[in-house]
């Protein structure tokens, strides 16, 4: 039945092929119909030779059965099936739409393979077959937020394993955050805004530091250059501030300054013995250069400058320091021309003798806030260390009246008054000091 079934289709589509497209004298068909006709031959050749072996493949196997035993039929047709998808494949292949279609397919293997997940992290703590990879094993970091869920158990570990930083699933973790905040004693100085009255003596006596401490720290080069509304910088202790330069180190800025470097590291609050660039340290007990010396202005002299001193016979003298308590803290001698009074810090100081004030302010022989006075007969007193001074040049004193406050100002290791009496303007050409004394 399928054999003639093959034989009247094959019939069919010899007849309908060897038909012209169109008669002479009918009308030309669609080229598309033309196209649609040739696809359905094609076809039903395919199907032919898809239903039934052709005749030449039946010559083959008839040849093939006499040299060895009969196959069954359907192992004759399935092999005749291979070798015809063999050929057609091998057509199709040659075709043009074969590199396009290399093409697309290279692409999609692509795309498919970027998609997949990649290989657990090296280092990453290896759970159960089939479960899903733990996290990195080696954590680097130092937020709070990121450390505060480790920071128990990695204590834990720590102490139970002599110091070695992991948590239970092997995670090692290194807190290696990066800290770029500098350290610097910018935060330790303090800031004062000079009012009516101050004077360097007097404020550093308030905070607690030396008068010369103010006066390196804010770069005074004279005592009359402090003005009311002025802003000072006020170091935590005394000594130098200091900003690191190039090339320095904490040993080398230690020794340029003569102290220890462990007393910069505690002063500063530094945890780094490195310095950078830039930063500010107060170095505790340094010394900056000393107050400059300005050569004194010549004054003519009024006379004098024997040894013998000059009797005064202007009464008597008032004692300079007033209230209880102040003492004589030293004497007349050779390299201390004068007599060391020492009282309460802001005691009032007074004209031992009535006359003109000559100087009143600062003093750059280490006298500090001065008043001289010039008595008459060619004698001056003057009046050193003071806190405050309360004349002016010119004024006219009398005996009694109240000329200063007791400080330490100059060179002073505590609050006193140096009272010193000169033949001649002191420190002029013929001048010479007298001990006070003998005038009481």
């Amino acid at each position: 039945m399928l054999n003639a079934v093959s034989g009247i289709v094959r019939r069919l589509v010899r007849v309908r092929s060897n038909r012209p497209d169109r008669s002479a004298n009918g009308p030309t068909r669609p080229a598309t119909a033309r196209h649609v006709h040739r696809r359905a031959i094609g076809a039903a050749r395919f199907l032919a030779h898809f239903l039934t072996p052709t005749p030449r493949s039946r010559e083959r196997l008839a040849t093939q059965a006499s040299a060895r035993a009969v196959a069954p039929t359907a192992t004759r047709v399935r092999s005749a099936r291979r070798r015809l998808y063999r050929r057609q494949l091998a057509l199709r292949l040659t075709s043009n739409r074969t590199v396009p279609l290399a093409i697309a397919v290279i692409v999609v293997l692509a795309a498919s393979i970027s998609l997949v997940p990649g290989a657990a992290p090296a280092g990453a703590a290896q759970g159960a077959q089939g479960a899903q990879p733990a996290a990195a094993r080696l954590v680097i970091g130092g937020g709070a937020a990121a450390m505060a869920g480790l920071d128990e158990q990695v204590t834990a570990n720590s102490d139970a394993e002599g110091g070695t930083d992991y948590v239970d699933d092997g995670t090692l973790y290194k807190p290696v955050a990066v800290d770029t905040n500098v350290q610097s004693a910018s935060s330790l100085m303090r800031h004062y805004t000079v009012q009516t009255g101050d004077s360097l003596t007097s404020i550093a006596s308030r905070y607690g530091v030396s008068m010369m401490t103010l006066w390196w720290a804010n770069k005074i080069t004279s005592k009359d250059s402090l003005k009311v509304g002025q802003s000072l910088i006020i170091p935590p202790v005394t000594g130098l501030v200091y900003t690191v330069k190039v090339g320095d180190t904490l040993d080398s800025v230690a020794a340029a300054n003569k102290i220890e470097p462990l007393d910069i590291l505690e002063t500063n609050g530094l945890t780094d013995s490195n310095l950078i660039v830039g930063q500010v340290l107060v170095l505790p007990g340094a010394k900056g250069d000393p107050i400059p010396t300005p050569t004194p202005t010549k004054r003519p002299s009024s006379g004098g400058g024997s040894g013998t001193p000059p009797k005064y016979t202007g009464g008597s003298w008032a004692w300079p320091v007033v209230g209880g308590g102040n003492y004589i803290s030293q004497y007349f001698h050779y390299g201390h021309l004068g007599v060391d009074i020492a009282a309460s810090y802001g005691s009032p100081v007074v004209a031992a003798r009535g006359g003109t004030v000559t100087h009143a302010g600062w003093a750059s022989t280490g006298c500090g806030y001065e008043v001289t006075i010039s008595i008459g007969s060619n004698l001056y007193t003057t009046y050193c260390h003071n806190s405050k001074v309360l004349v002016s040049v010119g004024q006219s004193v009398s005996k009694g009246q109240q000329i200063a406050r007791v400080g330490q100002s100059g060179y002073a290791t505590g609050p006193h008054c140096h009272f010193a009496v000169s033949v001649g303007y002191p420190f002029e050409s013929g001048s010479y000091f007298i001990n006070p004394l003998r005038y009481y």
